[in-house]
């Protein structure tokens, strides 16, 4: 019989105080695969679907139309939502400008909870590659889009359906794929 004060086995021991440290192994590994994911087209509930249905009035300053989800139809669209107070939207627009040029795509904006103002200083500074934009000042057609930062940037086949979503600045690699997605669809099948 074992005398009632004994202590574990040494290698019972060792065993329990390994635990704390095979958990933190895997926490650590966890964190790092999590950070290493720099995927930006991520899933939306959109993809695969038509895009909503929403009107935004125009940012009367910049001297394009306000938009619409009827501005989407006939041919290949980009829609970004972006703003003035975004930095990675500021980086992310000349991207947006050689997009348009490459593609002659109809790229069409959304203002999102911007001053108009702003917007429009936003673009005189920059250049406007936009065909129209709207202003989503209280962010309703944002929302439903899915959007939930900007930038993000969303192809639309022709006939409305939502083919793509890009969350974040567009950088080189994203802006290629953009054209060859483009480039599929404006191609006669």
């Amino acid at each position: 019989m074992r005398p009632l004060d004994a202590s574990p086995h040494p290698a019972r021991r060792l065993l329990l105080a390994g635990i704390p440290l095979v958990v933190l192994v895997g926490l650590v590994g966890t964190f790092a695969v999590a950070l290493n994911d720099t995927s930006t087209d991520l899933p939306s509930v959109l993809v695969n679907r038509q895009a909503p249905e929403f009107t935004l009035p125009p940012i009367v300053a910049t001297g394009v139309p306000g938009l619409g989800r009827t501005d989407l139809l006939g041919q290949v669209s980009v829609v970004n939502v972006f703003a003035s107070w975004c930095i990675p939207c500021r980086d992310e627009h000349p991207l947006l400008v050689e997009l348009k040029e490459r593609t002659g795509v109809r790229l069409l904006g959304i203002n999102l909870k911007d001053e108009a103002a702003n917007a429009t200083a936003f673009l005189d500074e920059l250049g406007n590659p936009y065909d129209a934009i709207g202003a989503d000042r209280d962010s309703r057609a944002s929302i439903d889009w899915g959007v939930y930062g900007v930038p993000e940037t969303f192809l639309v086949r022709a006939d409305g359906l939502v083919l793509r979503r890009h969350v974040g600045p567009l950088d080189r690699a994203s802006l290629d794929e953009f054209v060859a997605a483009i480039d599929r669809e404006k191609s006669p099948r």
